[in-house]
């Protein structure tokens, strides 16, 4: 028999959008699971948004707020979705980040915050904790769920797929047969293969986006749409996928992970110039360098296909030490590749940073299956419409991580899982016989994905482009998934099978949209 475990609320993911969930959850006075993919549940994409989160500024308010978030999102986002984001956002800042974790923001001379503007925002309302926000948001969040009684979380478990009723249980089970509902998951222990069936009255989905699907990207590895491909597979509803945000700076060294430089660079001064030192930007824009996000990265990728160069550079001109100061988490990054920015340009490409779309989401965090939450990156709340403005990644987390948490320990202290619902559930059936997965193979599936995202789903498309990349995602499934129903389960083939699913239904919705809008942008 297989191990089956029972909590009242499953978390799925551990940033910042989960982790606030799982301290909502438990403060309302639920028992709670949360699972962390990688081994330290510290390395997530939260831990590494250099830039701030949105607080709220002088002569600032929630209408001026969402009036900045609908326009950064083309007019395709949800007016309700953020004017939400806009009330209660800075709320739960002040009474999580500030009051509570005492998160330690950058602070003026008089001890006040110090609010900052960045690109589209109407007054100075973001805070920075130095250029690690994200990871001392993190490193707070942790502190507090590892304190909390009634979390536990546990490090090393991939979720592999959703339990639901209809999907999964090959019983009849008369009292659920009418409607749809998640129980759980079925969860993967990294170290030993053994999968495990865990329940839950309600679940969590907090699993971020997924950048890494991309050649470049400023996301942790683990960002492949897991979730995206969790959901489709359970029949939950996703929405606006094709809107993958591109940030245009990350540092580009040949065998080494990009890494994002903030924009903040290009707002102090830094400027953009090719491999001649030219500077390039004002052909392109009139804000040159302080364009919006999407125009600086296409910019950057008509230079290099002008040029055939690799990379374009960050110029800090005059500025290097002041700015190796004030950066100091892109300046050490830098010297670990033998680059002083102090006196040195900084090599950089477009990546993959954002995704805007995602499994639809109502203000409560709740989805179209019932018993199933999401929050953060992998859900589509409308907030952010067809692009996102600068620093709400982080704000957006917290606020709807908060409220999933309380609507998931309201729903699994009001409705149970009874016993004769999960002994209707099967265990996980593993493939018997040793692993005779090539590590090669899956190397080279990888390649092949990111490749094709890249080239043909990246930040230019085409409809040729398009049609070749869902053509080629779909035979590349189809073939996965017969190696996946007869290989031994490990992290690495759920990996691979999650990362190509959610690349084909990222492809599939790019080619449904023919409208350039927003971070879409269609040549033809």
């Amino acid at each position: 028999m297989q191990a089956r475990h029972h909590t009242q609320v499953l978390v799925l993911g551990s940033g910042v959008a989960g982790l606030a969930a799982a301290l909502a959850a438990a403060e309302a006075g639920a028992e709670v699971l949360v699972l962390s993919r990688a081994p330290d549940p510290g390395q997530t994409n939260t831990a590494r948004a250099q830039g701030g989160i949105v607080f709220r500024g002088e002569q600032d308010s929630p209408q001026l707020l969402a009036a900045d978030i609908l326009a950064a999102g083309a007019g395709l986002g949800s007016p309700e979705a953020a004017h939400f984001l806009a009330t209660e956002g800075p709320k739960a800042v002040e009474e999580w980040l500030v009051k509570r974790l005492r998160i330690p923001f950058d602070r003026r001379a008089d001890g006040s915050l110090d609010l900052v503007l960045e690109a589209a925002h109407s007054v100075p309302r973001i805070l920075h904790a130095a250029d690690r926000t994200g990871a001392a948001i993190q490193e707070g969040l942790l502190r507090a769920v590892r304190k909390h009684p009634r979390v536990t979380l546990l490090a090393g478990y991939q979720a592999v797929d959703l339990l639901t009723t209809h999907h999964h249980s090959r019983r009849t089970v008369d009292r659920y047969s009418l409607e749809n509902r998640c129980l759980g998951a079925y969860v993967l222990e990294v170290a030993t293969n053994r999968v495990m069936t865990v329940f839950a009255a309600a679940t969590v989905l907090a699993t971020g986006g997924a950048g890494a699907l991309y050649i470049h990207t400023s996301n942790h590895p683990g960002s492949i749409g897991s979730g995206l491909a969790m959901a489709s597979r359970a029949g939950v509803r996703l929405l606006n996928l094709e809107f993958i945000q591109f940030h245009p700076t990350c540092l580009y060294v040949p065998g080494a992970p990009r890494f994002l430089i903030t924009e903040a660079l290009r707002g102090a001064g830094a400027k953009l110039v090719n491999e001649a030192g030219e500077r390039f930007m004002k052909r392109y824009h009139p804000r040159a360098e302080l364009a919006p996000r999407d125009v600086v990265a296409r910019a950057i990728v008509d230079e290099l296909h002008r040029t055939g160069a690799e990379c374009v550079f960050l110029d800090l001109g005059g500025k290097g030490k002041e700015l190796a100061q004030r950066f100091p988490t892109v300046a050490e990054t830098c010297a670990r590749y033998g680059i002083d920015i102090a006196g040195q340009r900084i090599p950089v490409v477009p990546g993959a940073h954002y995704t805007c779309g995602g499994v639809v989401s109502d203000l409560q965090g709740r989805t179209t299956l019932p018993g199933l939450y999401v929050a953060g990156e992998v859900a589509c709340t409308g907030v952010h419409g067809a692009n996102r403005l600068a620093s709400t990644s982080l704000l957006e987390g917290l606020t709807f991580g908060l409220v999933a948490g309380r609507q998931a320990a309201a729903q699994a202290q009001a409705e149970p899982l009874e016993e004769d619902l999960r002994g209707a559930i099967p265990d996980w059936e593993p493939v018997p016989g040793p692993s005779n997965e090539d590590p090669a193979l899956i190397a080279q599936d990888w390649s092949a994905i990111r490749h094709t995202m890249w080239n043909y789903v990246g930040i230019v498309r085409t409809r040729e482009r398009l049609e070749r990349a869902v053509a080629d995602l779909r035979h590349q499934l189809v073939r996965l998934t017969q190696f996946y129903r007869t290989t031994p389960i490990s992290a690495s083939l759920v990996d691979l099978f999650h990362g190509c699913l959610a690349a084909g239904l990222i492809a599939e919705a790019a080619r449904r949209n023919p409208t350039s809008v927003g971070c879409h942008y269609v040549v033809d």
